[in-house]
């Protein structure tokens, strides 16, 4: 049996935490899967938009890698895997050269990404633990939860009173609601806010268009990727805000459920690995876990894994209707900005409560410089190209606190035990 029903599969004390293998009543699960559906949905579809590639694609394989996830992981991780901002500015950069050496790109970052995924399964949690201390993987959760905040505040500055409404109903039904409501309260808050954008004449006319005149059924557009050295090596630094992503993920529901996840980040690391070769190996871009469906299951602590899979089947689905694909479209910005604005900022500040169940000494200068250096790089969307090689703010980041923490932790530690100590 995948899930066992936790309770009566109706009813649930408020603060009672549904683990990953648990489950409700099917249709219960039905809501918490189109909750995951409406955190990824437009993200998901404005990635593969903005760089050319066609979006149903990538929702196809949004479905599809997220099953393979929850597959590969052994149904112990719950994650839903949604289209990585990370590879936006090499899959621009790449435009010149056509879709298919695009997709070669995403497909050479898969396949270093499992390459990747298999060394630390064959190493041991031990040197994980040793290369990602509490330190670290708070800063990466921290990291990949703030730097998303532009993704989130552009939108709701285009409608900020939709998006008030958005994330005021949520949090008005996770204050005052009891049971499932509370639960479903992002489900409410993102319907309240598209609704009163209806009413309002907010939702753009072309939009509405495009709605009307989509079809009911349509085959997604697929493509074959094409190996080019000067386009592959864009991908490379990808790979690194992947693996952070993964990580922060990983460490973000062992923070919420209060399990020991470790052992599954080898896993997580393959099956987003496999996910993304097999979207860019037909014509989507690359996936990575999504933080704000990492921040639903902390709002709502429901992590069943049973409730990704109804999403992932559901992504799937709705990649060959273009007329719902077109109606998740209109999705006004102000509703994305609050939902958005709630659930990155509540990622972020798992990081902070990874920290403080780690009791990290957050008095040591080192810490609190290399922490919020990287911190600052990912907010801040720091930007810089090495020997033609564009680096956003994520990657130099995790670099900051991934290569530089352990570096200058061990020498600080040399001249305590070596030298004079001085106060």
């Amino acid at each position: 049996m995948l899930w066992s029903v936790h309770g009566d599969g109706r009813r649930v004390r408020d603060g009672e935490l549904i683990g990953a293998r648990e489950r409700l009543s099917w249709p219960v699960m039905a809501g918490f899967g189109a909750q995951h559906v409406a955190a990824m949905i437009s993200a998901t579809i404005l990635v593969p938009a903005a760089v050319g590639l066609p979006p149903t694609t990538t929702l196809l394989f949004s479905g599809v890698g997220t099953i393979v996830f929850l597959v590969i992981t052994r149904n112990r991780v719950p994650g839903y895997l949604g289209s990585s901002f990370a590879f936006m500015a090499p899959l621009i950069a790449a435009k010149q050269h056509g879709v298919a050496a695009q997709l070669g790109a995403v497909v050479v970052a898969g396949g270093i990404l499992i390459v990747f995924g298999i060394a630390v399964k064959a190493l041991g949690v031990r040197l994980l633990e040793s290369v990602l201390p509490p330190v670290v993987t708070g800063g990466l959760v921290l990291l990949i939860g703030l730097s998303m905040a532009p993704h989130a505040v552009r939108p709701f500055e285009a409608q900020p009173g939709i998006g008030a409404i958005t994330i005021g109903v949520i949090l008005l039904c996770l204050v005052l609601a009891r049971g499932l409501l509370a639960r479903l309260s992002v489900l409410v808050g993102v319907a309240v806010g598209w609704f009163v954008a209806i009413v309002t004449g907010r939702i753009e006319p072309a939009k509405i268009d495009a709605l009307i005149n989509a079809p009911w059924v349509g085959v997604p557009q697929f493509h074959t990727p094409e190996l080019l050295p000067s386009v592959m090596v864009l991908s490379v630094p990808v790979v690194l805000v992947l693996v952070a992503e993964i990580v922060a993920h990983v460490k973000a529901v062992s923070a919420i459920s209060g399990q020991d996840l470790d052992p599954s980040i080898g896993d997580a690391l393959i099956a987003n690995g496999i996910s993304t070769a097999l979207a860019g190996g037909l014509g989507g871009t690359g996936t990575t876990a999504y933080p704000a469906n990492t921040g639903l299951m902390a709002a709502t602590k429901v992590l069943s894994t049973a409730a990704c899979a109804m999403a992932a089947v559901c992504a799937v689905l709705l990649a060959f209707v273009p007329k719902v694909a077109a109606l998740i479209d209109t999705m006004p910005p102000g509703v994305v900005g609050g939902l958005g604005i709630g659930l990155f900022g509540l990622l972020g500040m798992l990081g902070v409560r990874i920290w403080s169940q780690a009791k990290v000494d957050l008095a040591s200068p080192v810490t609190l410089m290399i922490a919020g250096a990287a911190v600052l790089a990912g907010v801040g969307d720091l930007t810089v190209s090495i020997w033609g090689l564009e680096l956003h703010g994520v990657a130099w980041g995790s670099v900051v606190i991934v290569v530089l923490y352990p570096v200058v932790r061990r020498l600080r530690a040399r001249r305590d035990n070596q030298g004079p100590k001085f106060t």
